[in-house]
């Protein structure tokens, strides 16, 4: 049996060995198709070091110089593939200038088709020459994997691309009614991030959040320059899946000529798509882009590209000299490429705009007017109106008994102004939703539900109060109870569907300050409550019956709450403060959005 037990601990010995030493040597072959070193740890975004070479051409037998350079680095590996299929074999073989730096592996059929390090000794360059085939694709572009320490690393930093003459388009003429069609641009990396310099004089930008720079980690730019016949587009925003832009007739997902950023495995593939309705979009196999660039650092995605004004000979591409909604959203997208649908409202331009025409410098929302009309007066009704109404009726009767206001009661009076106001309100914002979306929402989840409820019950109250029974009828009790159970039933429904309502993705207000926010105002809202109920329960508790000299002396109930008259004053004023101010950061928040 200790034969076994040693031959297994040898084994572990060796894995373990293994996975935390990697491949000192070099000897990668395993890498070969996915360039990823077995270090148990995800790759860097944002590359430091760079793959240059002497030429931009190649024929058949030709040498290729390629260097690799940047800060110390023990590890790297280098190949060469077809540059319109990156997950294809190496292409091509190299010859070595120092052997005590660098060595030759085969990968798949093609010997010397691959160049990684011999030791873990630090290097800061690395050169050696690719030797183009025979059978050499068109075009060409060389990838490296390198290695600073165990655990960092970056994987296929994409080098320059080199072609073969006859792959090259021909150059157009600046004044040309056609544009032939071009199936092959290099790719290159973006050495520093975007900025926002020249917006709204020399070319035409949308940001948001509203002057935001974007190298901000939170800062969603996309810009639009005019050189001649074509236009300069920069897009950038914090996301690690896509970012794409689509030009629109209207403000609605659907017909549009859109334009995808999508990171593939940290390398980011652009290309144009069609928006067909709210299907996923159809990407085009034709590349009718130019000059494209990107970079991915710190989970900000940018990328930039150019393309003609007009583009007739390519299908469902917009002519970018006229007026059109641009809508800009983000989202994740899998390893494949595959892209998810976007979590969030996409920012849509408020209005129609000309990118090509007058720089200008604009923002944005990620939600529609009616949208944010529609939680705005929620809000109002359902913070304000409401919560001081029912304040009014609960505690301020003793109070403001014998004051009038137009032959009736003043508390009376002002609860009756304040609901009538929050019905006609909860009535107005109602129906918005509905003229926005054309109908009903089937991916609203639980809230229209919950707010048709709400409406219901808006609607029932005062009918139900138009019927009340006399002060001293039989019934008035039960009609207390009815009235006071189907208002409150009404509040708490309405703070729940407010509660759903700010993070779905026609709103989405700032999550989690929505969430804090609303629990802030209804313990704002409980605890005044609380402190109202008992100071009435003190007030109550003064009357009592003093025998003094067969003399009695009641302290009657409404002396007592007259008493009370100032503390109560006090408290309401500093709840409509305190109200108020909630309901201002909440329309701020809608306005941000």
């Amino acid at each position: 049996m200790e034969l076994p037990g040693l031959a297994f601990a040898v084994w572990m010995f060796i894995c373990f060995y293994a996975s935390v030493d990697g491949y000192p040597s070099g000897k990668i072959r395993k890498a070969c198709t996915s360039m990823i070193p077995c270090h148990g740890s995800s790759p860097q975004l944002s590359p430091e070091h760079t793959i240059t070479v002497n030429g931009t051409e190649f024929k058949p037998g030709d040498n290729i110089e390629v260097h690799l350079s940047g800060p110390d680095f023990e590890g790297f590996f280098i190949q060469a593939r077809d540059a319109e299929h990156l997950d294809s074999p190496a292409v091509g073989s190299f010859v070595l200038v120092d052997r005590r730096l660098s060595q030759l592996l085969t990968c798949g059929h093609t010997k010397n088709s691959a160049v990684s390090h011999t030791n873990k000794a630090k290097k800061k360059y690395i050169k050696v020459y690719w030797i183009a085939p025979g059978d050499a694709p068109k075009r060409v572009q060389f990838l490296a994997t390198v290695v600073k320490k165990y655990k960092t690393f970056w994987v296929k930093i994409p080098g320059p691309i080199v072609s073969q003459p006859n792959a090259l388009s021909p150059t157009p003429p600046l004044h040309t009614t056609s544009e032939a069609i071009s199936t092959s641009h290099p790719v290159s990396y973006l050495s520093k991030p975007f900025n926002a310099s020249g917006c709204g004089s020399m070319k035409f930008c949308i940001r948001n959040p509203s002057n935001c720079d974007p190298e901000s980690a939170s800062c969603f730019f996309l810009s639009f320059q005019q050189e001649k016949s074509s236009v300069f587009i920069e897009m950038s925003g914090p996301s690690e899946g896509y970012l794409a832009f689509a030009l629109s007739n209207d403000q609605w997902m659907g017909g549009d000529d859109a334009y995808l950023c999508v990171n593939e495995g940290h390398h980011v593939h652009v290309s144009t798509a069609y928006l067909k309705g709210r299907s996923p979009p159809v990407l085009h196999s034709e590349n009718a882009l130019e000059d494209v660039s990107w970079r991915l650092v710190d989970g900000v995605l940018q990328c930039s590209f150019r393309r003609s004004i007009r583009l007739p000979a390519y299908k469902g591409r917009f002519n970018m000299d006229a007026y059109y909604y641009i809508l800009l959203a983000d989202g994740e997208a899998s390893e494949g490429g595959l892209i998810y649908k976007h979590r969030r409202q996409p920012l849509i331009t408020n209005g129609i705009y000309n990118v090509t025409g007058l720089p200008q410098d604009i923002g944005g929302s990620r939600s529609p007017r009616l949208i944010k009309a529609h939680g705005a007066l929620m809000f109002v009704a359902w913070i304000t109106t409401v919560s001081i109404g029912v304040i009014v009726a609960r505690f301020f009767k003793p109070v403001w008994s014998h004051s009038f206001l137009f032959g009736k009661e003043m508390w009376f009076q002002v609860h009756r102004m304040l609901m009538l106001t929050t019905v006609t309100l909860t009535s107005i914002s109602f129906v918005l939703p509905f003229i926005y979306r054309g109908g009903w929402s089937q991916q609203a989840g639980f809230h229209p539900y919950l707010g048709c409820t709400v409406m219901a019950l808006t609607v029932f109250q005062p009918l139900m109060a138009g019927f009340r029974p006399s002060r001293h009828a039989p019934r008035r009790q039960w009609f207390n109870w009815f009235h006071w159970s189907t208002g409150t039933t009404a509040r708490i429904l309405a703070v729940v569907t407010m509660f759903l309502g700010m993070d779905l993705p026609a709103l989405d207000l700032p999550d989690p300050w929505d969430t804090y926010t609303m629990i802030g105002f209804v313990a704002w809202h409980v605890a005044i409550d609380v402190l109202l109920e008992i100071h009435s329960y003190c007030l109550v508790r003064k009357v009592e019956v003093i025998e003094d000299d067969r003399v009695q002396i009641l302290q009657s109930l409404t002396s007592a709450e007259a008493e009370g008259r100032l503390f109560k004053q006090i408290v309401l004023t500093i709840y409509v403060c305190g109200n108020t101010v909630f309901l201002i950061a909440f329309l701020a928040a809608i306005n941000q959005i």
